[in-house]
């Protein structure tokens, strides 16, 4: 069972950045695409972005596109979510999960089996 563990979170006023870890146990990781995911009050938990085993291939949501990007160190079991000109609408929990099938590229909320505890990102206006 892989444990998956964020952090980085916190407050930022809009325009800012951070910079959120994923830090993922056991020894295949390199198999498995990786996807960051948020939740905000009162709605369903949304696709951000996702990175191939490889790091090859990334996809991302509309609303972060050119903003947010994801990447991963491989020989550190680490996915990382680098986010640029925060708005206060990326205001959410912020979920780190690992896809389901190893060597597969979707990103459907339902393709990844396995999630972090998440991480709460505020950006003030």
């Amino acid at each position: 069972q892989v444990q998956l563990v964020e952090s980085g979170g916190g407050l930022v006023q809009a325009g800012g950045s951070l910079r959120l870890s994923c830090v993922a146990s056991g020894r295949s990781f390199s198999m498995y695409t990786m996807g960051w995911f948020r939740q905000a009050p009162g709605k369903e938990r949304e696709f951000v972005a996702a990175i191939s085993w490889s790091g090859f291939s990334t996809n991302y949501a509309d609303s972060v596109k050119g903003r947010f990007t994801i990447s991963r160190d491989n020989a550190k079991n680490i996915v990382y979510l680098q986010m640029n000109s925060l708005k206060p609408e990326d205001t959410a929990v912020y979920y780190c999960a690992r896809h389901h099938r190893v060597m597969t590229f979707t990103t459907q909320v339902s393709d990844f089996g396995s999630w972090g505890q998440g991480t709460q990102v505020t950006v003030s206006s």
